[in-house]
Parts: structure tokens; sequence; C-alpha cells
């Protein structure tokens, strides 16, 4: 008899837009669908959360506890984290252990690690993976506002009559957002949108206006428009009046820096007209929201950045009304939820301050703990410093990946493998990370945990669980606590479940508070169990019992320094602190692709995401890639001062010339040389230590490989002999991208080492051309490819969807065998074009065929005609820019 289907609303385990989703399971198969009653999508799901349930699979996963590459048993596994912890810190002190998080733990998680470690141990050195994303806007809001608040809400792209996006691909990283941003322009025409980024991203497509500006002068541009705002008359003197400070100093140290329009222009990159059209537009527009992301935060000056933004709305007032404001787009699910519970090293509980001995006393007395922290701990970049030169002896690294996701990774990873004791929390066993620890623990994966989140807009909402965990997999929570009781604070930490946590989480926001904090969810504390279940979503505060939530802070001027004032503060430009030079004459630029997310460990499981992007890549000018005589698709390697990556090389035409864009997505658990983030420039912010990620010199140069070769594996192959490979993900089989630097006298013979041909044990079909330098073979067995190589001294390979195709087939034919030993088909021509639409598999050529065919000229036509598009519209901006080419060269050839 089959299962009643359960549907579950539960929320998205990717960005910080924070969607909400249906799951529903029936019979051990699981669907997901976007839930119409959540306000953050109301429905909508980019490509990332329509593909979840592919990636609910226990392929890979860490089933039991690890000690020292061993299974073993909770008992032990737990009894040993305590003991050496407990041991660090009696010889060596509090600062000599550690804690890095992640923006992947939901709230109640990330709540009891940061009590355990300030107030229990009494070190700050707990930190987390949004350190590298958000933490210059946690800068930005704590000066500006003095307190880390985000001070509108998503309802505010659709009121707007002016988006500036700045630093965004919000097409890419936030698609829901980008379609509410698309639909609310649909409604109303008049609606302008600018976008700035030195790159010409998909985002840029839907822009008015599209600022390219020179990498890093984002201080130079918003200070010339404070200059510009205050000489045409545009302050809100009441509102400057009543509820600012430093109005005068802040327009004074722009006016320095940005002496006329020519001045800027020429700092940005820019031309004249363009600028004064944008400083136009934002004077003459009272509803103006500016959205920034990455772009703004990861830089040495991310802070001045995000201060000389809120700067100009402060400095006219738009700010807390509907449609107009400053919008951090947070980067990861829980990142916000984080911020909330102090999971940064510079910050305590309930957005309280480790440097207001009032605030310390208050968490200590509410925790009745032994000790609290009283001074910031390391942050991300500086706590693995440390750890390399081993003042840090233990380390418990949760639900997060940093050899590869940090800055000059090879470092990273060298003094993760060099401390003395290390654990790491993850669901995944053989990360990059995990294969580094002397303990490993596992944990449950989104589908598996109970607890909440907090999205851009300080949203709560609840993520529940619709499976049950696998083999010994246990809550980070749970992990956790029990590591207290055996370290002897069994009391503070006798949680039986999330709602318990939560409960002390939002009686804790409203202690000593009184107004003076905006977090504030007091009103949520004694909620009943049942009540926590089925909590709506809610945007704090939520200061008492039956509160609706604050869509909006800051509506009455209201703000959270002592005098109750906001605060513009003065910015200076600063180039970014290392320059180009001959040695590295590029600027790299790190960041993520629509279809992926961090290090693949989740999203890179999904066949149908694997395939927009199947392997690591840089894009650059094709001017420039014409001075190295490079080919789309050609080998680069790719240098800075911090390491080296092979990559293949792509010219978009979004790049400007001297910029070259890396995704930071590929491993070394998944490719050989793609660990982008071992090439990165390690700089940090001063104030916020969030690192340099957009701008590492680097220099560029083309590898021209021996051989070339793909191998297909119904069951997990193991890592392929070859010095580049990257590992991609098929339904129902593994693929290898391969090629080899060295050259090879013998391809048959590599050919069967890589597909481990045990004679007689299956029929092997094998074709060898020495004198043209190709081999190709199978294995089969019951008439079905268990295995296929493909290996050639030419780039050409035959395509990867004819071999899956194959690969499907219940029994191959002769024709089949044939094909294979040709390695194309009999008849008929191979799609190799990128795929656009990866919820239906919906490649270029056939939108290309589609749009010449019919004469389509708008993204929904296409749609109409091909279904690219129209599921969750990631893809959308594509299809844009794609009918943008055709229609300008078919108008040309007219």
């Amino acid at each position: 008899m089959s299962e009643q289907p359960t549907p579950v609303r539960t929320t998205c385990a990717y960005c910080g837009v924070g969607c909400g989703i249906v799951a529903t399971t029936a019979d051990g198969n699981t669907t997901i669908a976007g839930d119409a009653a959540h306000p953050a999508n109301g429905g909508l799901l980019c490509s990332k959360g329509a593909a979840l349930a592919e990636t609910l699979g226990h392929g890979g996963r860490l089933l039991r506890p690890r000690v020292h590459g061993r299974d073993t048993g909770w008992d032990e596994a737990l009894e040993l984290v305590a003991h050496r912890f407990r041991d660090t810190i009696a010889k060596h002190g509090p600062d000599s252990v550690a804690f890095y998080v992640s923006g992947q733990l939901l709230t109640e998680d990330y709540y009891v690690f940061n009590k355990l470690m300030k107030g229990f141990i009494g070190s700050a050195n707990i930190d987390t993976n949004s350190r590298l994303c958000m933490s210059s806007s946690v800068v930005g809001h704590q000066r500006a506002f003095g307190e880390d608040i985000v001070p509108g809400c998503y309802e505010d792209f659709d009121l707007a009559d002016l988006v500036v996006l700045v630093g965004s691909n919000l097409a890419w990283c936030h698609p829901v957002l980008f379609r509410r941003l698309e639909d609310a322009r649909q409604r109303r025409p008049d609606m302008r949108i600018v976008v700035i980024d030195p790159r010409q991203t998909p985002t840029a497509g839907i822009a008015d206006l599209h600022l390219a500006i020179r990498a890093g002068s984002d201080v130079e541009l918003f200070n010339g428009l404070l200059a510009w705002l205050d000489r045409e008359g545009c302050r809100d003197y009441d509102f400057l009046e009543e509820h600012t400070i430093g109005a005068v100093e802040a327009v004074a140290a722009a006016r320095e820096s940005a002496r006329s329009s020519a001045v800027v222009a020429a700092a940005c990159g820019l031309a004249v007209s363009d600028l004064e059209e944008f400083y136009r537009m934002f004077a003459a527009t009272a509803r103006v929201v500016t959205a920034f992301s990455q772009g703004v935060n990861q830089s040495s000056s991310g802070s001045d950045k995000v201060t000389s933004i809120v700067n100009c709305h402060l400095l006219t007032g738009r700010i807390g009304k509907p449609g107009m404001g400053p919008f951090s787009l947070t980067g990861q699910p829980n990142a916000m939820g984080g911020r909330e519970v102090g999971g940064m090293a510079n910050m305590l509980a309930a957005h309280m301050s480790l440097d207001d001995p009032g605030h310390r006393r208050i968490v200590q007395e509410f925790w009745k703990s032994p000790r609290i922290a009283s001074r910031p701990g390391l942050k991300a970049v500086d706590l693995f410093e440390a750890v390399r030169e081993g003042r840090i002896k233990a380390l418990w690294i949760v639900a997060t990946n940093p050899a590869v996701s940090l800055p000059a990774a090879d470092r990273v990873r060298d003094a993760i493998a060099s401390c003395d004791f290390v654990v790491v929390s993850d669901c995944a066993a053989d990360t990059d990370t995990a294969v580094l620890a002397d303990v490993l623990l596992p944990a449950a994966a989104w589908g598996e945990r109970d607890g909440t989140t907090t999205n851009s807009e300080r949203r709560i909402s609840r993520q529940r669980a619709f499976l049950n965990p696998p083999g010994e997999a246990r809550p980070d929570w749970w992990i956790l606590s029990r590591v207290a009781e055996r370290m002897g604070y069994a009391d503070a930490f006798a949680f039986e479940s999330v709602h318990e946590i939560f409960d002390e989480h939002a009686r804790l926001s409203s202690a000593g508070n009184d107004g003076a904090r905006a977090f504030d969810i007091g009103g949520l504390a004694g909620l009943s169990a049942e009540e926590y279940e089925s909590l709506e979503p809610i945007q704090w505060p939520v200061p008492e019992r039956g509160h609706r939530g604050t869509a909006r802070l800051a509506e009455h001027g209201a703000f959270f320094h002592p005098s109750g004032c906001a605060h513009l503060v003065p910015t200076t430009p600063r180039r970014p602190s290392h320059e180009t030079c001959m040695r590295f004459p590029f600027v790299l630029n790190t960041g993520r692709i629509r279809d992926q997310w961090h290090t693949m460990t989740r999203t890179g499981t999904s066949p149908r995401l694997s395939d927009h992007m199947p392997e690591p890549y840089v894009d650059l000018h094709p001017d420039d890639a014409a001075t190295i005589r490079l080919d789309d698709g050609d080998f680069v390697k790719v240098t800075t001062a911090w390491g080296a990556a092979v990559l293949r090389s792509r010219t978009s035409g979004e790049m400007p010339r001297g910029m070259l864009f890396a995704p930071m997505h590929w491993s070394d658990a998944n490719c050989a040389s793609g660990r982008v983030g071992a090439l990165v420039n390690p700089a940090v912010d001063p104030a916020s230590g969030e690192p340099e990620l957009k701008h590492t010199p680097a220099a560029i140069e083309r590898v021209v490989p021996a051989w070339h070769g793909v191998l297909f594996g119904r069951t997990t192959q193991k890592v392929p002999d070859a010095e580049l490979w990257t590992r991609v993900c098929g339904d129902g089989f593994v693929r290898f991208e391969l090629a080899g630097l060295r050259p090879e006298q013998d391809l048959a013979a590599r050919g069967r080492l890589l597909l481990n041909v045990q004679p007689g044990r299956a029929d092997l079909l094998e074709y060898a051309d020495e004198g043209a330098g190709i081999y190709r073979a199978a294995i089969v067995r019951d008439d079905r490819i268990a295995a296929c190589v493909f290996l050639s001294r030419r780039a050409q390979m035959p395509s990867r969807d004819w071999i899956a195709g194959l690969l499907a087939k219940p029994a191959l034919d002769e024709n089949d065998r044939m094909a294979l030993l040709a390695g194309r088909p009999l008849a008929g021509a191979t799609d190799n074009s990128p795929i656009i639409c990866s919820c239906f598999n919906v490649r270029r050529s056939a939108i290309d065929e589609a749009i010449d065919r019919h004469g389509l000229q708008t993204p929904e036509e296409v749609g109409s005609c091909t279904r690219a598009g129209t599921n969750c519209g990631s893809c959308v901006p594509e299809i844009r820019t794609l009918l943008g080419v055709i229609l300008a060269n078919r108008s040309r050839a007219a």
C-alpha cells in the first residue's frame, strides 16, 4: 500500500532570499514545489531550489562518527572531542581553541555553538563563513544605524521608482528577487534600473543604465554622488536635523575626493555623461532602493563602500519609507540568523556588543555562565593564520569547507593539516576539509533538520524536517550539546529540542532591551511546542506577544546609537590592497554561477544542475583571449602570488579588458586543478575582516594538453589517473572530463587503465588508431554500457548527451555498438551547444533555431515555443541576451 503523501512547509537551503518550499514525500520519493503562501517567494523557485529533490540521496554521506579514519560510536567520538577541548583549554587557555561555523546552520545550531564558546569556554574565537560575504555590511549597518539592521523589505523592490544594483548579479545569485524586479517593471514600465558592476552580467541585461566601473572604485562613485546631491540641494534638512549626526563631515570628505564629475569619472573608468545621468536619476527620484551584495562587501575597503552608499540615503532621507533605502542582499540562507545569535567573533548574542560591559553582564547573567568573552576573537582569515602558527591547537569546523572557500586556500589547507586536533561536523564524508579531520561527526542535512532561518529582509521562517537522518547522523545542536555536557556544562546545555533553544534565544533578545536594540523577538518567547511547529514567517522586531512583525525599520527616524540618531560617516577612497603589475597584469574576480552553490557538496549531485557549466572556467575579454591565441574551451593556467589553477577559457562578452572571472565552486574532491580559492588574495578589510575576493592580481597563459578524453561509468569511479579531470554528475552515471599534460605513447593502455578492464568478465568493445591518436572503448554487461572511454590527441570529443542516451538504453543494438566505436551516431548530428534552461534541458541551439524559424522577439515567446524559462525563470536573462544578439545580427544583415 502506498504512503499517504505528506506535504511539509519548509525553507530553501541556498541563498538569503529565504524562499518557502513545500516538500511532499511518498513511497520514498520527494517532490519539491515553491510555497505560494510564503511572502519571500510567493511560490517561485530558482533552478537550485527546484532541483533540491535530486540532492537528497545518501551517496557520499557521512553516516557514522569516525576517529582517525575508523568508524566508531557516538560515545567514543563525543568523549574524545570533549576531552581534547577540555585538556587544550586547561593547558593553553581558552583562546587556544576555536569554532568555525557556517551560514548553512540553523539559528538554533548557531545559538548553542556561540553560547558554549563565549559564555562557557570564555573565548570569542568563533567565526563563520558569513565573514566572507556579509561582514562588511554588518560594519556599515553598525556605523550608520548603531546596530546590524536591514531597514527595508522585499516589497520595496515592487514600490521603488529607481532600483540601483551594486556589485550584484541578482539574476544568477538571487534569481527569485530578480524575477520579482522584472515583474514590478512589467507592471510599472516607468521604473528604472541601474546596474553598477565591472562585468556585463545577465543582470545588466535588464538595466536602463549599466555603469561598468573600474573594480574597486565604488567609494569614488558614491562619494561623487553624495557631493552631487549636496550641490544640487537634495538634502532632506528636516530629517538631517532631527535624526542624523555627521552630515557636514561626510559631505566635506566626499567633496575632497570628488572635486568634479570629470575626476570621479576618470577614477571609475566611466564616461562623464553616463556618470552624470546616474547622478541625475538618483537626485530626481524620491523612491530609490540601492541593493548591494558581494561586489561591494568582498573588498579590503568593503565597509567604506557600504558606508558610502548608506550616506547617500541618509543625506536625502530616503530610508525607512516604502520603496526606498539601502538594502543588503545576503549571500547564505541563514547569515542573518547567525548574526542575531552572535555567531561572529566580534559580536555577542542578540545584537549585543562584546565591548559593552553592560551587554556582557546581561548575557552572562541570562546564561548563568561561569565567564564571558570580554574581547573580540579571531576573524576567519586571522583565525586560520593562528591555526597555521600553532596558536589555535583545537579546531572545530561545522558545515563548511574552508580548505576550498577561504582565500589563499593552500595555506588554509596546510594550516588545518598541521593543527593538533581537528573536528569536522558535516553531512558529506569526503570534502577537502573533512579528509583533514581527526574526528568526523555525521550531521543531519537539509530535509532532516528542524529549526529557523532568517532571510535578507529579517524574516524568520521555519525549516522543517521531512526526512529521517540516515545512519547515525544527528542535528548540529544535538552534537554540540552532548559535547558541552561532557565538558561539565550539562545544566546549561540540557536541550532536548530546537523549540527549547529557540525559546531561550527569544527570551535573551528581550533581556535588558526596552527598545534599546532593534533585534527583539521577545514576542515569540513562551511559544508552546505546537505554536513553534506552526510558526508562520515573520519579520523582526517582534517585541510582544501577538505582534505581527515589522516590515520596515527607521520608518519614524528611530535608530540605535545612544543618541537615537543615524550617523553619516566620512569615507576616503582606498585602492585595492594589491595592484596589478607587470608580472600579474590582470584582475581576478571570483564568485558564483547560476546553478551551483558554494563547494558543490549538494548541487554537484544534481544532474540537471551539473550540465549548465560542467567544468571550472575563467572568463575573459575576447581581445585578451586573442593576445594569447585562445579559443573558447582551451585550457589556461591562471596564476597569482598565492596559487595557480588550470581552467577552461570562456569569452562570454561579459568581461572588460584586463579582468578575469572564475567561479569558486570546484574543489579537489571534484576537480584536479580548479580550486580557485587557492588563488585569492587574503588581504582583508581592516574593520570587517572580509577578504578581497573580487580583486586579485593575476596572470594567464595557454596550456596545450597532449591528449583529451571523457570517461563514463555507472558506479562511482575512483579519481582517474590524469593531470586534469573534472567529475560531473549524470542521471545514473558519473562522467569525467579528462586531459593529460604529458605525452601519452599508448592511448590504448591508458584507456584500459581508466576503464579498469578485467579480461573475461564482460564484453569489451574497443577501437584504436595509434597513428591518428584515437582510442575508444566500452565495457558492456547484459547488453548495457557499464563504462566507456574516448581518448584523442585532439580536443574533439563525442556528444555527451548522445553517450548519456546510450547509457540510458535498456539494451544496445548492433548499430549502437558500431556507433560507439565510431565515436558518433551513425546518422544525424549531435548537439553539443550549452544548456540554457536546466529545468527542461533546453540547449542554445534549440533556442536559436526557434528564434530564427518563428521570428521570436521576447523571452515569453521563446518560452511558449521551447518551454525554456517557464519554470524557475533563472535562464530568462540568458534568453534575453541571446535574443538581443540574434535580433541585432538580423538588423545588421537587413
